[in-house]
């Protein structure tokens, strides 16, 4: 008989307190509480791990070994346990090559689709493309000039792991003798090649060596023939000295291969760019596809050919990439007001060697080398940046005299395109790298693929046009395919679309219609990458699973939380029990249960306040999540609005899906960003206003904003800074206590004790990051990482030190009886206590229990952090820092991960910060925080292509009248002295501008 409950005993995990807790299976189960509380440490650290160790416990000892030993948490039992499955904000992939189709394994069912029903064209002249046969091939091979050397050969193995020793026996017994592989030829019956059974290889029988013309014609039909038989209907032709216009017969899918000839030179002396004579010319016919019309063969279409993470698919000149990086003018020259000799900034490393060059360039043109860059001809300002067409004299002093030497001026962008492409030296990549931009690439324009993958049609439709479609749009397109194919191909395409329009029905479901599928993974939020992991989820179609899941509903507008909380339901209703960390309110209420974690946070905590429905809590006096859900507490409105002074002016705003706004952001005031996801939000804040302030305000070049005409009262901000939810530090040795600076404080005092001055301790014994005083073993770390192949690293306390981080001799020093590492172990609240007698430590201490972070350990590690309690120390970091007024504060989401009492502290310390003459911008979709704004920019209407708008702007209570704003009228409920017959909001009639991406 299957368990009703998932029975929790005796856990101790963190700061929990031998609790006991059941939790309803096939239920959706909500756990909450403070900030700090012991949600995480329920849900992921305890069930969660404990349901991932006994499945690995489950394996063979021979898969064991390979994934290490997890250890158990700190827990008596825990009964009723089903297969778990965690679905947390983490990025879904950090890879430049993973897209949401990828993620998602929607791209593998339209690499599918596209190989077995779509339809090659010519990717010149668009036309379909037929077989060609043996006559044909023949017939372009005597275009060639007479006198051509070619060799004819046989692909009969490409990009196969293999030895292939029998093949050879097989080709000799065959009466062939030479065989190229992997581009190098062999003679079999002489040198003939030992290969490593464990690579790719590719082996071209050479049929036949010959030279075009009319004599050998009879021979040459006979070779292709014998080359089609052995390949089954592939010939490769081979030109070892092709003529220069060879490909001109040949087609475009001729390519050369070999290596550049190394430019000599001599101090950059020859010219730039000469290549190898020697470099050879290859292509491949085929019977099954080719356009007569333009000479193009079409290699045969596989799924491989419509990934762009093969070679087989993938655009060779960004290898699959869709962007290329090159050097850009705006870097090379950052400040055309400087006199030429100092302008070029890649040169001035070497201003010696370069000066003789632009000496001479300069007396060629009669230009002084003091006159400034901008008051150049612009002819001549091309010449110095792309060469020169005529010869200049160019001299040298060399131990027997002078050298003078007549050439071309090879240009400062050609020279560092060169150099990067040439140097051995990471140093020398590295420095011309700061004066390169990533740029769509331009031979497949950013879609990835070749020119033949992107040329095959399904539906009229390639596949790079699928991929470039938002997920609402690419829906709508597949549902309406099918009518459209023909009974064969409908034949065909049946189950595969089936799968398609499923798995881009789930992702509508969860909010994502607005992402397009060709995004990268690595810029999606924690919030998105969550919930196409819950798609994905969906699809799935499991039953009796264990889903755990921090916080989905973060980053989601109120109106796109009913379809994930739909979703959620879903997932339960089909036998799954889901365990839900979240402070969302409107999820609690459609939740099961409800375990509120508390009473306090950290040390305080551990505890199970009240588990029950929602009635239970909203009736128990002693929850504080009761208390906000009754309405016993609430997030007060603020009495009076801040009237600005001012304004800082964003001018036609149009990158991405930004429709050409122009947007005032208020001096003085609190001003929250709103919208539905994917409306353009962070595009405006980060790529347009942080990065246009960047640029502009401290002259950084190196940062290149999104398209927008200009940003005015920029003269009225003294400092602009970005509190955002990346990590404080990427390793365990970051935390709090050294982010903050509290730690040098801390080390301070211990380095002053008695114990400390006997032994000659300095400061430096005390820190964790340097030899002399802390444990060798883990390097002060105080835990070891376990590497676990394809699963997470585990980090596991250093056997050494238990933890500690220091040697014996070091923890030897006291000070009020407490070690250094007791102090680390110390929350931030038990340290303000300890160090009463030191104001520094105090006050800074002071900014994070104001930021609600009284609960975190001091030497917590970084990378345990949520996004959330990473944007929280920053501001803290913030506050402690002398402030003059005039700065700009910009943040992005901070209610990430707070619970109502700890939001209501957040928004003192934003006013507070708005008082001392400061100006705030938040991205936020928490309205308790949005209602607290004096000033609310609102974007939609919805997002994608079909967002980038300014919906509404004004004070939350004229957004609130605003019918055409989402925001607003979710507003209305928390404004109830709103007068929906009083005056609105400002409404900006759309903009028709072309949406260029998603946001």
């Amino acid at each position: 008989m299957t368990a009703e409950y998932i029975e929790v005993r005796g856990a101790e995990e963190h700061n929990l307190k031998d609790l006991d807790v059941s939790i309803p299976r096939e239920s959706l189960t909500v756990v909450t509480g403070l900030s700090g509380s012991g949600k995480s440490s329920l849900a992921f650290e305890t069930i969660y791990a404990e349901g991932q160790r006994r499945y690995i416990e489950s394996l063979s000892a021979y898969a064991r070994n390979f994934l290490g030993q997890m250890d158990k948490p700190q827990v008596e039992t825990v009964e009723g346990l089903s297969p778990a499955i965690s679905i947390d904000q983490k990025n879904a992939a950090n890879n430049p090559r993973s897209t949401v189709g990828t993620v998602t394994e929607l791209h593998d069912y339209l690499r599918l689709l596209y190989a077995r029903v779509g339809t090659p064209h010519c990717p010149e002249c668009g036309r379909e493309v037929g077989e060609q046969s043996a006559q044909n091939m023949v017939e372009r091979i005597f275009e060639l000039p007479e006198g051509t050397r070619l060799k004819l050969a046989a692909p009969v193995v490409r990009d196969q792991k293999g030895a292939f020793e029998d093949l050879f026996d097989e080709l000799v017994s065959e009466g062939y003798a030479r065989v190229e592989v992997d581009g190098e030829e062999h003679d079999l019956t002489l040198d003939r090649p030992e290969l490593d059974e464990n690579y790719d290889h590719t082996i071209d029988v050479i049929v036949d060596r010959v030279k075009v013309g009319p004599e050998d014609r009879p021979r040459i039909v006979d070779s292709v023939e014998t080359a089609l038989d052995e390949a089954d209907g592939v010939l490769k032709l081979i030109l070892p000295d092709p003529p220069e216009d060879a490909a001109e017969y040949l087609g475009e899918e001729a390519r050369r291969t070999g290596d550049l000839g190394a430019v000599t030179d001599d101090d950059a002396d020859d010219e730039a760019g000469a290549t190898d004579a020697n470099d050879r010319l290859v292509v491949e016919f085929s019977q099954e596809l080719a356009c007569t019309h333009c000479g193009i063969d079409i290699p045969e279409i596989e799924t491989r050919s419509f990934s762009f993470n093969s070679p087989h698919g993938a655009c060779p000149e960004c290898e699959g990439l869709g962007e290329t990086k090159e050097i850009d003018e705006d870097l090379v020259i950052q400040d055309a007001s400087k006199p030429l000799k100092h302008v070029f900034e890649p040169w001035s490393y070497n201003r010696s060697y370069y000066q003789t060059r632009l000496d001479a360039v300069s007396e060629h043109f009669g230009v002084s080398l003091s006159t400034p860059f901008e008051e150049l001809d612009e002819e001549i300002q091309r010449a110095f940046l792309y060469g020169t067409s005529e010869q200049v004299l160019f001299e040298r002093s060399t131990k027997s005299g002078t050298r003078r030497k007549r050439k071309r001026f090879e240009g400062v962008i050609p020279n560092l395109e060169r150099r990067y492409l040439e140097t051995d030296s990471d140093s020398t990549r590295e420095h011309i790298e700061d004066f390169m931009s990533a740029t769509a690439c331009p031979a497949c324009d950013g879609t990835r693929l070749k020119p033949a993958s992107r040329a095959v049609l399904v539906d009229d439709t390639a596949i790079t046009a699928i991929n470039g479609m938002s997920i609402g749009d690419a829906l709508a397109h597949f549902e309406s395919m099918e009518a459209d194919l023909t009974d064969r191909e409908r034949t065909i395409a049946e189950e595969i679309l089936k799968e398609i329009r499923a798995r881009l029905g789930f992702m509508v479901e969860v909010g994502l219609e607005y992402l397009t599928l060709d995004r990268e993974a690595s810029t999606l939020s924690g919030g998105e990458s969550q919930r196409i992991r819950l798609a994905t989820q969906i699809g799935a179609g499991l039953v009796g699973v264990l889903y755990v899941l921090d916080e989905p509903s973060i980053g989601l507008h109120q109106r796109d939380n009913d379809r994930l909380l739909n979703t959620l339901a879903e997932l339960r209703d089909l036998g799954n029990t889901l365990i839900v960390v979240e402070h969302d309110e409107e999820t609690m209420r459609r939740a099961d249960t409800i375990v509120d974690m508390g009473p306090g946070p950290g040390k305080r905590g551990g505890e199970v306040v009240v588990n029950g429905p929602i009635d239970e809590v909203k009736a128990c006096d002693e929850s504080i999540t009761g208390d906000y859900l009754s309405g016993r507490k609430q997030i007060p409105v603020p009495e009076t609005r801040r009237e600005a002074d001012g304004h800082l002016t964003i001018e036609g705003a149009r990158q991405h899906n930004l429709a050409d706004l122009d947007v005032d952001l208020p001096f003085g005031c609190f001003t929250a960003i709103t919208g539905v996801s994917g409306s353009g939000k962070s595009t405006l804040m980060h790529d347009i206003l942080y990065k246009g302030l960047a640029r502009e305000m401290n002259n950084n070049t190196s940062v290149v904003p999104g398209e927008h005409d200009a940003i005015e009262g920029i003269d009225e901000i003294e400092t602009v800074r970005l509190i955002d939810q990346s990590p404080i530090g990427r390793t365990p040795r970051s935390n709090p206590a050294t982010y903050t600076n509290v730690f040098d404080h801390v080390r301070e005092l211990f380095s002053q004790t008695s114990l400390a001055k006997q032994r000659g301790y300095e400061v430096g014994r005390f820190s964790f990051n340097v030899k002399g005083g802390r444990c060798e073993e883990c390097g002060g770390q105080g835990t070891v990482k376990i590497e676990m192949n394809f699963l997470s690293d585990v980090y596991v306390p250093c056997e050494a030190c238990g933890g500690e981080r220091y040697n014996d001799a070091t923890l030897d020093v006291t000070y009020k009886g407490k070690t250094i590492s007791d102090v680390l172990d110390m929350s931030v609240e038990e340290a303000y206590d300890f160090f009463e007698s030191s104001s520094q430590i105090r006050r800074r201490l002071q900014l994070l229990k104001d930021v609600g972070l009284g609960y975190m350990r001091l030497g917590q590690p970084s990378t345990s952090l949520s996004g959330g309690e990473a944007q929280r120390i920053k501001l803290a970091e913030e506050l402690g820092k002398k402030d003059s007024g005039n700065t700009l504060y910009l943040l992005d989401e901070p209610t990430t991960g707070l619970h109502s009492a700890d939001e209501r502290k957040l928004i003192d310390v934003l006013h507070r910060l708005t008082d001392n003459d400061n100006t705030i911008v938040v991205i936020e979709h928490e309205l308790d925080l949005v209602k607290n704004a004096d000033h609310i920019v609102d974007l939609g209407p919805e997002g994608g292509e079909h967002g980038g708008e300014l919906v509404a702007t004004g004070t939350p209570e004229e957004v609130a009248r605003n019918d055409d704003s989402y925001t607003g009228q979710y507003l209305r409920d928390l404004l109830p002295d709103v007068d929906l017959d009083g005056p609105r909001g400002q409404r900006v009639e759309p903009v028709s501008a072309p949406a260029t991406d998603d946001d």
